[in-house]
């Protein structure tokens, strides 16, 4: 995730880190998303990851970096999805005149 201009982390609890170290190792210090084979992912955990909710910091799954990093993704593009275009419309040039 792009960290710069976001205040993610600030919403993190303080015992964060102790948090993540605790999911993972309840993994077995293995990812846990599910491949489409239904074998469960043989990399190792790197992160904690909201389940759903990212504001239930004790709903967690671990996961892989690839991993998190396209849910991450996903999530990030149907948030924008949800707010709209963040484009707008040109606006004329200051100099030239409508027509009336």
């Amino acid at each position: 995730m792009a960290w710069e201009g976001s205040d993610r982390r600030a919403q993190l609890p303080p015992d964060w880190a102790r948090r993540q170290a605790a999911c993972i190792k309840d993994a077995g210090g293995r990812c846990e998303q599910i491949l489409p084979s239904g074998a469960r992912c043989p990399r190792p955990a790197t992160d904690a990851d909201h389940k759903s909710d990212p504001l239930n910091h004790d709903d967690l799954q671990a996961l892989c970096r690839t991993h998190h990093n396209r849910k991450t993704g996903i999530e990030a593009q149907q948030g924008k999805a949800r707010k709209g275009s963040w484009t707008r419309e040109p606006e004329a040039h200051p100099g030239r005149r409508r027509a009336p």
